[in-house]
């Protein structure tokens, strides 16, 4: 992603100049302030094996900044789990938080380019809202992004994708990420 500060990702053009503009007229907003934005995509990849093979936690570290553009966190778990061996401060996943251009350039290449190198996909669920107005998904396989090299990838990772935004309820929501370009299932 270019750095130079005059670049402007496609979406939050499409987002300033289109979408914005729709939702006024849909809900009726009396102040412009009161339309949705979003604030941040957190996504977030557990590695099960990471105690037990280290290296399997550093690759997921790489295919996440891969997909990324930014160095993730390591997650480490806060209590003991005997049935899984797992203790108290053992690496058992990663995460990394997006926003402004990186968060846009995310969206993008993942409506555009991820969701449709899918099998069999039919659509997001319209049902993955927290009541909050954000939106949570699940990726079965990491390989769906391009930055990733199939042929370096040893396992197949899933992780999550939540979008957190400013809207007070699922339908503003629902709205905005429609008009965005999200392919929603059809009822």
């Amino acid at each position: 992603m270019p750095e130079n500060s005059e670049y402007t990702p496609e979406l939050l053009t499409k987002y300033k100049d289109e979408v914005r503009n729709k939702l006024q007229d849909k809900f009726d907003y009396d102040n412009l302030m009161e339309i949705p934005e979003l604030i941040k995509i957190t996504l977030s990849m557990g590695i099960g094996d990471a105690n037990e093979n280290p290296e399997n936690l550093q690759k997921a570290l790489e295919e996440m900044k891969q997909i990324s553009g930014q160095k993730p966190v390591v997650t480490n778990a806060k209590q003991d789990i005997s049935d899984f061996n797992i203790r108290k401060g053992d690496p058992v996943g990663c995460y990394v938080t997006l926003r402004e251009n990186r968060m846009w350039e995310y969206l993008q290449r993942l409506i555009k380019i991820a969701l449709p190198r899918v099998k069999d996909f039919s659509g997001l669920s319209d049902t993955s809202f927290d009541g909050a107005g954000n939106y949570s998904f699940g990726l079965d396989e990491q390989i769906v992004f391009p930055e990733i090299d199939y042929e370096e990838v040893e396992k197949i990772r899933g992780f999550n994708t939540t979008i957190t935004t400013t809207a007070n309820t699922d339908e503003e929501t629902y709205e905005m990420l429609s008009l965005l370009g999200f392919p929603f299932k059809e009822n």
